[in-house]
């Protein structure tokens, strides 16, 4: 390059430098120096060695880590193939569809309540890249000379005074940008996001059918301050986020310990009570669920509540931990890629989270009682294969954490199951060796034991209710279903129940770093039954519904 050509170009970087300084400086930002305020989350560097084993590796950073209820790991590893090559040329005839979020506050009363339920228009990978590069350049002018704590600002600043304005964002992709090519380090290495939910590890490898999202990663394509807005997992789940190319993106997470404050906090100052279907930080719960709920972290820092931030890059992944709140948005167009796991530790939060949705009636995603019961069932085989005389405190925290949530279980059933033996009310028991079925009062997953009607084979219900319907809808009296298995899962009990002897009560509370592992232990209200709704009469499976009845009465007809 020339050196006339040289002073053209610093000539013209200045200009755009210029620009971007003028455009800023038109902005007020003082009002946002609460965002030098939020501590960041821990940052984690792997060795390679340590990269091989992802939820051991996870499992090991856990007990700091989860305290800020987010953190960053640093890949040790990288792509060879970038995740525009991977879309475009492994995935033929790529297009995904955006949606439409407005960029502003909403004042969550009656009359104004955002959703994202508008949805923009099918893009291909490098057209959206294209539009959002346009807005980026329309709004600041250059890309090279934007601090980080700049477009923080700017973000919050154009929420809260915002109007009108939109952005687009690609959302719940299906697919994956990890590359599929052998000599790819990152794409072949456990911590591709297609294979890391079903590590032998993860209680997730135990759902017959795969969950986009969940199970299986899914894709975000987002532009600047395209937004993920405050939520927790479902189910309580850990999520894996991976950064695979574009603008950054900042995140701020709320440990698992503050989640009530949390509600509390967004329930006192952020929704109008006339917009809750529930009242009480259940309420604030559900609506949250909903994904739309998008606020400004310094709510939180005026009410106590602990909240970090992470500014994500990449080849950098952002971890969630269980029922800790997080939200964020991008600083430039980006691709990013999620999927849900879990480890044993996570059975307790679990727990809470299926009484939860069953409290406030929503359906589960993913069958937690199942998935328990056959982690234990594991665990119990895998110690008499080896004839293991190790006592519980001796076990891994996560076998702990199973073991503990399992005992817990058994007991209810044991407790509940004598009930019913002595009730006039319902008929002899019957087994099954059906997978979950779902209460058609709250909608728990239930796995172990459940009433059904031998008649009708409709509307079955959990034992969870303090009040069991004395008769079916048709009339008939119910019948107690228990698994074929039962008395191996009353086997695995006892023989659980004696190693948990040598330790304490207190002994769950030393396994975990969270404080509310068994917030919602009390009981279901009674629910008057014949209440319901009629409409969705037939059986209510975690799977599909189709020759639902057909099974129900073929597994009956055959005991």
């Amino acid at each position: 390059m020339g050196a006339t050509n040289v002073i053209k170009y610093k000539r013209s970087k200045v200009r755009r430098k210029s620009l971007v300084t003028r455009k800023l400086s038109k902005l007020d930002f003082d009002e946002m120096n609460w965002t030098n305020m939020i501590p960041e989350c821990p940052i984690y560097h792997p060795s390679e060695q340590e990269f091989q084993n992802p939820l051991v590796y996870l499992q090991k950073i856990a007990p700091e880590a989860s305290k800020y209820g987010i953190c960053k790991i640093v890949s040790p590893v990288t792509a060879s193939n970038s995740a525009d090559i991977v879309i475009t040329k492994e995935k033929k005839d790529f297009k995904f569809e955006t949606i439409v979020q407005p960029l502003r506050l909403s004042k969550w009363n009656e009359k104004d309540m955002i959703t994202f339920s508008k949805r923009g228009r099918k893009y291909t990978y490098h057209e959206f890249e294209a539009l959002a590069n346009k807005a980026f350049s329309n709004r600041f002018g250059s890309s090279g000379d934007l601090s980080s704590s700049s477009v923080e600002k700017a973000f919050w600043y154009e929420m809260i005074h915002g109007e009108k304005g939109t952005v687009e964002y690609g959302v719940n992709i299906e697919g994956s940008a990890f590359s599929c090519d052998p000599d790819d380090r990152l794409g072949t290495s456990k911590f591709n996001l297609k294979k890391l939910a079903r590590l032998p590890q993860s209680p997730l490898r135990l759902v017959d059918k795969g969950i986009p999202g969940v199970t299986d990663p899914m894709l975000y394509i987002g532009m600047l301050f395209s937004m993920f807005a405050w939520h927790v997992e479902d189910h309580y789940l850990y999520s894996i986020n991976y950064h695979h190319s574009g603008g950054n993106k900042t995140w701020y997470g709320v440990p698992s310990y503050a989640a009530f404050e949390f509600e509390k906090t967004v329930l006192n100052h952020v929704y109008c009570n006339k917009v809750l279907t529930e009242h009480g930080e259940n309420g604030a719960f559900q609506f949250i669920s909903h994904k739309t709920t998008m606020f400004p972290p310094n709510v939180l820092l005026q009410n106590d509540v602990p909240v970090y931030k992470a500014l994500q890059k990449p080849g950098e992944f952002v971890v969630t931990f269980p029922k800790s709140y997080h939200a964020g948005f991008s600083h430039g167009f980006n691709c990013g890629e999620a999927v849900n796991f879990a480890i044993g530790d996570w059975f307790p939060l679990g727990a809470a989270a299926s009484k939860r949705y069953a409290h406030l009636k929503m359906l589960p995603i993913i069958p937690y009682e199942e998935l328990l019961c056959k982690e234990a069932m594991l665990i119990y085989k895998s110690s008499k294969v080896r004839r293991s005389k190790k006592k519980l405190e001796d076990m891994p925290s996560s076998y702990r954490a199973i073991v503990l949530s399992f005992l817990q279980l058994m007991q209810f059933y044991r407790t509940s199951l004598s009930r019913l033996n002595s009730s006039r009310n319902v008929l002899s028991s019957s087994n099954t060796l059906l997978a979950s079925l779902t209460c058609s009062i709250c909608h728990r997953d239930c796995y172990v034991a459940y009433l059904l009607c031998k008649k009708c084979y409709s509307y079955p219900i959990c034992l969870f209710h303090d009040v069991l319907p004395q008769t079916c809808l048709c009339g008939r009296k119910y019948t107690v279903f228990k698994r074929n298995d039962m008395l191996e899962l009353e086997h695995a009990a006892k023989s659980f129940q004696q190693k948990k002897e040598c330790i304490d009560a207190l002994s769950l509370a030393s396994i975990f770093s969270y404080n509310d592992i068994y917030e919602f232990t009390k009981d279901l209200k009674n629910n008057n039954w014949h209440e319901e709704k009629r409409a969705t009469r037939g059986i209510n499976s975690l799977g599909a519904v189709s020759k639902r009845k057909r099974r129900v009465a073929d597994n009956i007809n055959s005991s």
